[in-house]
């Protein structure tokens, strides 16, 4: 028996071989913080919140023809030599950068009913197709800002128009009163 193995030595390395077969898988990394949570939410002296968006300026490129060289005509009319005409390029802004502020809801409105309610309301005119599971996380943050596009702050934070739009807070006075 002098090359068998003991019994006990050869549990011991079973019991080793198993501790190493079972590790800990590594902590998932925490999670990007979306542009729709970072977005910096400001109190205005009328207790309301406001959120910035940056529209960004639009150019527009513009070709014109510039005459080089006047047309020569003879005394009948006639012409000697057509006029010389060059290509200029140049760009024009349609639209300066503006920074707009507009009134949105103050972080605390934003528990997981709230978002779940959000995120059901986006997926009912279909701008978002996950689960509504009351978190803000980056495709919440997309499908509001596509929303807003159309007519609103091109944002991933929730304007309080987008969100009176969608039905999930209550009208403004003159809202109301425009209805009426």
């Amino acid at each position: 028996m002098s090359g068998a193995t003991p019994v006990p030595a050869l549990i011991g390395l079973m019991l080793l071989a198993a501790c190493g077969a079972t590790t800990t898988p590594d902590p998932a990394p925490p999670p990007a913080v979306p542009a729709f949570i970072a977005a910096e939410i400001e109190t205005g002296a009328d207790g309301l919140c406001y959120g910035r968006d940056i529209t960004p300026a639009v150019l527009e490129t513009v070709t014109a023809q510039v005459l080089e060289t006047p047309e020569v005509r003879a005394e009948d009319g006639t012409v000697l030599t057509p006029a010389v005409y060059s290509s200029a390029i140049r760009q024009q802004i349609v639209r300066e950068r503006q920074e707009v502020a507009f009134e949105t809801l103050c972080p605390p409105a934003y528990t997981a009913e709230f978002v779940a309610t959000l995120q059901r309301a986006l997926a009912a005119r279909g701008f978002y197709n996950g689960p509504a599971h009351g978190l803000i996380d980056a495709p919440t943050g997309a499908a509001v800002q596509a929303y807003q596009r159309q007519a609103g702050p091109d944002s991933p934070l929730l304007s309080i128009d987008a969100a009176r739009a969608l039905g999930i807070v209550a009208l403004s006075d003159e809202d109301l009163a425009a209805l009426g």
